[in-house]
């Protein structure tokens, strides 16, 4: 009887284990089929800017601020005939300023007597001819030879086609986040399944041999030639 009973305990036992074994074979499948992983792709393109524009100011100091108004009054049409002759038809002259600089006693104390007056004449050209705005940039200086002295900023230039180059460098960035999940999971015989979020990244638009990156993005204006980045951040279900 005893051994029939341990008997008997043994085939419930074996029966609870089975039960068991597939619960646990169920559940684990179930965790597998809510897996899932997060992966960052990217993509890049370089473009070359197809306009720019300079921004320099016409500058003067004169003894007091009318003597100031009429040598820049003067000195503009040089000025703009130079940019014409140079082929720039694009030409903003922007509202001068000025502000008076004060004379000081021999201990260096300010009064209030004006020493002269320094007057801007602020000048912005564009132009789609990239390489033309590059080359004013460094020869306007040579208006000095005319008694004009010239204030540059560094020139900017621009890519028109940048809307557009974002859309497809995204869709760029997540087929990069497939591959290397595919990559990623090759190894334990799975594969990504279907996309449950994309959060797209900030765009990098940097010098092409620049390795800078920030949170906020980075869109220079400094270079012809740029790089364009754009990063996704996908997760994808695992199959």
């Amino acid at each position: 009887m005893f051994e029939k009973f341990e008997k008997l305990q043994l085939i419930w036992l074996a029966v609870i284990l089975a039960f068991g074994l597939f619960f646990a074979v169920k559940t684990g499948t179930s965790a597998l089929s809510k897996d899932k992983i997060t992966v960052t792709g990217s993509a890049y393109q370089i473009v070359k800017s197809d306009s720019a524009r300079l921004e320099f100011d016409v500058v003067t100091r004169k003894p007091n601020k009318q003597l100031a108004y009429n040598t820049v009054k003067a000195q503009l049409p040089v000025v703009l005939k130079y940019l014409k002759d140079k082929g720039i038809t694009d030409i903003e002259v922007k509202a001068a300023n000025g502000y008076n600089s004060y004379k000081y006693t021999a201990n260096g104390n300010i009064t209030n007597d004006v020493a002269y007056y320094n007057l801007s004449q602020p000048v912005e050209i564009k132009s789609a001819d990239v390489q033309k705005i590059k080359d004013i940039s460094v020869d306007i200086q040579s208006l000095l030879d005319k008694g004009i002295d010239i204030n540059v900023t560094r020139p900017e230039y621009f890519y028109s086609g940048l809307a557009d180059l974002k859309v497809k460098l995204l869709q760029d960035a997540t087929t990069d986040a497939k591959d290397r999940a595919t990559a990623m999971l090759k190894a334990t015989h799975n594969k990504p399944g279907k996309i449950q979020s994309v959060q797209m990244g900030v765009f990098q638009i940097t010098p092409v041999d620049s390795t800078n990156v920030s949170d906020m993005g980075i869109n220079d204006t400094s270079t012809v030639e740029k790089k364009v980045t754009a990063v996704a951040n996908v997760i994808f279900r695992i199959k």
